[in-house]
C-alpha cells in the first residue's frame, strides 16, 4: 500500500464512526484502489464548481467496504450518501428499494454506457448504480519472460498450459514467482477467482433445485488445482493477498503471471507504477473442460441509498464522476492510458486511447465475452459468473472464502474445506426456505 493509500485509509478509520453526513456534506465510501483514489484527488473539481456540497470520503480496502456498506444500507445506518458496490448488489438492493434510482440529464448518454454494464447495474430496466470503471477477468504476464522460458500463451490457454507456464517462469531465489493468484478470504476477493476456475472445471454453487454442489468432484478438482498451483508456483504468503498486495508484486517484477481484474492492466503499464510496464502482455482467460463462466464481468459502480437527505446532490456527484467528461479530465491529467475503462463504449471508439492503452483490445474482448446467464457447464438456477445473485450468497461466499484460504495455508485439506463449505451453504439455503 503506498503513501497515498495509508494516509487516505488512516482518515477513512479517523472518520469511520462520524455518522451521518452534516447539511451541504456528501459523505462516499469507496475502495482503496487507485482509481478511486484519482477520483478523490480530482473531486476538487467538482466542489470548485458546486461550492455549496462539500466530500468527506471514507476509502476503505475492498472487504472492508462491502462490509460497511452491506451493515449500513441493511440497518439504515446512515453514515453514507454515496456508496461504492457492485453489479452483486445494484439489483438485488435495488429491487428491495434500499437504492435512489438514477436518471441523469441528456449530455451523461447512457447509451454510451457499455449494455453489459448497464444490465448488471439494473433492476427491470431501472439502473441502481452508476459504473465508475467495468471489467471482466484476463491473464496479465511477463511476456519477457514467458518467450525467455520458450513458452507462449494464447488467448484461452487450458489450465493445463497455464501450470507449464508458470513451472518454467519460477524462480524464487531471484524473488521471482510463477503465479500470483487471489488468496485472500471474501466472497468479491478469493471465491470471485476460484470460481471462474472452478467454472471452468465443469462446477457450479448450485444445482437446479437450489441445493449447494460445492462437494462436487468439478470442485475438487478445481480447488486441489488451485491449491497445488499456488502453493507450488505461488509467493510466500498468498493466503493474504489480494488486489493490491499482487499488483504491487506484478509492479515490482515478481510476478510471472496474474490473472485478475482487467482494470489492472492500466497499472501494470503505467511507467509510473510498473518496473515492468514494457513487458507485460494480455491474454483471455484459461479454463479447464468449459470456457463458460472463465471470466468474470464487474463493476465498481457508484449508488445513492434510499433515505438520504442529500439525494439530489449525491445524484449530482455520481453523474460528474461516471461522465464522459470526468474520463477526459483524468486523461487531460493522467493520460490516456490511466483513464478508468470498462464503462463507455466511446473511450475504446478513442484513437487517443487506443494508441496509449496496449491493452484495451483485450480487456473489451473480455468484458464482451462474459455472460451472467450461461456461466456453469450443467444448467444452474442463478444468474452470474463468480456469484450468485441471490441475497443468501454473500454470508456463503464468506463463509467459504474463509476455507478456501485454509486450504491454502495448509491448516486443512481440500476435502475437509469443500465438506466444510458444503455444510455452510447448506445451512444458509435451509435457513432461507429454498428446500
Amino acid at each position: 500500500m503506498n503513501r497515498l493509500y495509508r494516509a487516505t485509509l488512516g482518515v477513512a478509520l479517523c472518520a469511520a464512526g462520524a455518522g451521518s453526513a452534516l447539511a451541504g456534506e456528501l459523505t462516499i465510501a469507496t475502495v482503496n484502489n487507485g482509481h478511486m483514489v484519482e477520483m478523490q484527488k480530482l473531486s476538487t473539481k467538482f466542489e470548485a464548481a458546486n461550492p455549496d456540497i462539500s466530500l468527506n470520503w471514507v476509502i476503505l480496502e475492498e472487504g472492508v467496504l462491502r462490509s460497511r456498506v452491506t451493515t449500513d444500507i441493511t440497518t439504515k445506518g446512515g453514515q453514507f450518501d454515496v456508496m461504492t458496490i457492485g453489479m452483486y448488489e445494484a439489483p438485488i438492493w435495488g429491487a428491495r428499494g434500499w437504492l435512489e434510482p438514477l436518471d441523469f440529464g441528456a449530455d451523461y448518454d447512457v447509451n454510451d454506457v457499455l449494455p453489459a454494464m448497464r444490465g448488471g447495474l439494473s433492476h427491470d430496466g431501472t439502473l441502481y448504480a452508476a459504473p465508475f470503471y467495468g471489467e471482466s477477468s484476463m491473464i496479465m504476464y511477463r511476456k519477457d519472460l514467458v518467450d525467455a522460458a520458450g513458452m507462449s500463451i494464447d488467448d484461452n490457454p487450458t489450465w493445463d498450459h497455464i501450470r507449464d507456464v508458470a513451472a518454467s517462469l519460477h524462480d524464487p531465489g531471484n524473488e521471482v514467482y510463477g503465479i500470483c493468484l487471489r488468496g485472500k478470504p471474501g466472497w468479491g476477493d478469493n471465491i470471485a477467482f476460484i470460481t471462474t476456475m472452478a467454472n471452468s472445471f465443469g462446477a457450479q454453487w448450485f444445482n437446479e433445485d437450489w441445493t449447494p454442489a460445492l462437494d462436487s468432484e468439478a470442485w475438487n478438482k478445481a480447488v486441489n488445482f488451485y491449491v497445488d498451483l499456488l502453493t507450488t508456483y505461488g509467493p510466500p504468503g498468498s493466503e493474504g493477498n489480494s488486489f493490491n498486495e499482487i499488483l504491487a508484486l506484478i509492479n515490482a517484477g515478481k510476478c510471472g503471471m496474474w490473472i485478475d481484474a482487467t482494470i489492472a492492466a492500466s497499472f501494470v503499464t503505467d511507467p509510473g507504477q510498473s518496473m515492468v510496464a514494457d513487458k507485460m502482455a494480455f491474454a483471455q482467460a484459461p479454463y479447464a473442460v468449459t470456457k463458460k463462466g472463465a471470466n468474470w464481468p464487474w463493476a465498481w459502480a457508484l449508488a445513492v441509498p434510499a433515505g438520504t437527505k442529500q439525494a439530489e446532490d449525491a445524484k449530482s456527484f455520481i453523474e460528474w464522476a461516471t461522465s464522459k467528461s470526468y474520463i477526459e479530465l483524468v486523461a487531460s491529467v493522467n493520460g490516456w492510458g490511466n483513464v478508468p475503462t470498462g464503462t463507455r463504449q466511446s473511450t475504446y471508439d478513442n484513437p487517443m486511447f487506443q494508441e496509449a492503452a496496449t491493452f484495451d483490445e483485450a480487456e473489451l474482448k473480455a468484458i464482451l465475452s462474459a455472460n451472467p446467464n450461461d456461466s456453469t457447464l450443467n444448467p444452474s438456477p442463478y444468474v452470474g459468473v463468480q456469484f450468485a445473485a441471490i441475497p443468501e450468497f454473500q454470508a456463503i461466499g464468506i463463509a467459504v472464502g474463509q476455507q478456501m484460504t485454509a486450504a491454502l495455508a495448509g491448516d486443512i485439506t481440500v476435502e475437509d474445506a469443500l465438506k466444510n463449505a458444503q455444510d455452510a451453504a447448506d445451512r444458509e439455503m435451509r435457513k432461507a426456505g429454498y428446500y
